[in-house]
C-alpha cells in the first residue's frame, strides 16, 4: 500500500511540474539588466552579427533542436509585417560564449534587444506571434 501511496506522489508531482513548465513557455518575460552588463555584452553582440540600426530578434538554435523551427517561422511571420527590427539566429554550438554569458540554458531561447543592444525581452521556448510582436510594439 505505502508502494502505491509514493507512486501516485510522484505521478501528481510529475504532472503539476510539467504543467507549471508548460504554461511558461513561450512567455514574454521582460528584462531589466544593469548597463555594465550590456558594456560586457555588447562587443559579444556585434561580433555574433548584431547591428544597432534597429531593434533585433535574437534567437538561440540548433539543428538538433526541433522547436527551434517553429520559432523561425513565429518569427519570419512577425518580421514580414515590420521593417523596423531585423532577425539574428545564432547556432548556440557556434557561439556558446555568447549563450552562457545571456544565460540561455535551453533551447529555444529568444531575445528581443533594442537599438542600443540591451535586453528588452526574453522568451523560453516557442513564442506566439502576439507575444512577439507586443515585445517589439513595447520598444
Amino acid at each position: 500500500m505505502t508502494g502505491i501511496t509514493v507512486l501516485v506522489v510522484v505521478a501528481i508531482l510529475a504532472v503539476a511540474t510539467g504543467l507549471v513548465l508548460r504554461s511558461r513557455s513561450g512567455a514574454v518575460r521582460a528584462v531589466r539588466e544593469p548597463d555594465t552588463e550590456t558594456d560586457d555584452l555588447y562587443p559579444l553582440l556585434l561580433d555574433a552579427g548584431a547591428t544597432t540600426d534597429s531593434a533585433t530578434v535574437l534567437h538561440f538554435s540548433a539543428d538538433w533542436c526541433g522547436p527551434c523551427a517553429a520559432v523561425r517561422r513565429v518569427v519570419q511571420q512577425v518580421l514580414d509585417d515590420r521593417s523596423d527590427a531585423r532577425e539574428l539566429e545564432l547556432d548556440i554550438d557556434a557561439h556558446p560564449i555568447l549563450a552562457r554569458e545571456l544565460g540561455v540554458l535551453s533551447l529555444p531561447t529568444t531575445f528581443v534587444l533594442d537599438t542600443r543592444l540591451q535586453r528588452r525581452s526574453r522568451i523560453a521556448g516557442v513564442p506566439s506571434a502576439a507575444a512577439l510582436r507586443s515585445a517589439l510594439d513595447a520598444l
